[in-house]
């Protein structure tokens, strides 16, 4: 159903759900081949905006569980299955898709295939170690606001995955290099205000 689609259009599917509430089993049928790259820009996305504790650790974690898979070489995603019951009102998705999606639009507008030696086996797994390490700087950002960068590097990443657009995912690793060293910075700062204390 989706194999020609853009991540665009995708998300517009998900967002016309019917129901009130949609599960993380609902999220999977939609994104069906592209779960993976789909996810990972699902994960992204929260991380946009200014968000409280503890949305960033959720995302960092399932983020890293999504990558570990990618890693290991899974054809398809694997999620417990509390998880996969857990639902999400719809009104929210279609407001996290709303406000992502001229973004999105844009992108595709010059996005197209390049660099796709990127989708070999091998470079997918090295793009899963890659995820798993921005997973980690999400779970030690600053709050509030020091997530962003890891986000919007996160979305890009997995758009480049979706759009089959390398330099996309390189643009999204460059953010991400920023975002790791902000982590990196706070994670410093911490531990430095620790030992002054002792």
């Amino acid at each position: 159903m989706f194999s020609n689609a853009r991540t665009s259009q995708i998300l517009a599917a998900l967002a016309s759900q019917p129901g009130e509430r949609l599960t993380v089993r609902d999220i999977m049928a939609v994104l069906q081949d592209r779960a993976f790259a789909l996810l990972v820009v699902l994960l992204g996305l929260p991380n946009c905006l200014p968000m409280p504790p503890p949305i960033p650790l959720v995302c960092g974690l399932l983020l890293a569980l999504v990558a570990i898979q990618i890693v290991f070489g899974r054809p398809t995603p694997w999620l417990p299955r509390a998880l996969l019951n857990r639902s999400i009102a719809q009104t929210d998705v279609e407001r996290a898709v709303g406000r992502a999606m001229p973004a999105f639009r844009r992108l595709e507008r010059v996005s197209r295939p390049r660099m796709t030696f990127m989708e070999t086996p091998i470079a997918m797994r090295v793009m899963g170690a890659v995820i798993l390490v921005l997973a980690l700087g999400l779970l030690f950002a600053p709050p509030f606001v020091g997530q962003i960068p890891l986000g919007l590097a996160v979305c890009l990443v997995g758009l480049g995955l979706v759009e089959r657009d390398g330099l996309v995912v390189l643009g999204g690793l460059l953010i991400g290099t920023v975002g790791l060293t902000l982590s990196l910075g706070f994670v410093y700062a911490i531990l430095s205000g620790i030992e002054t204390l002792f």
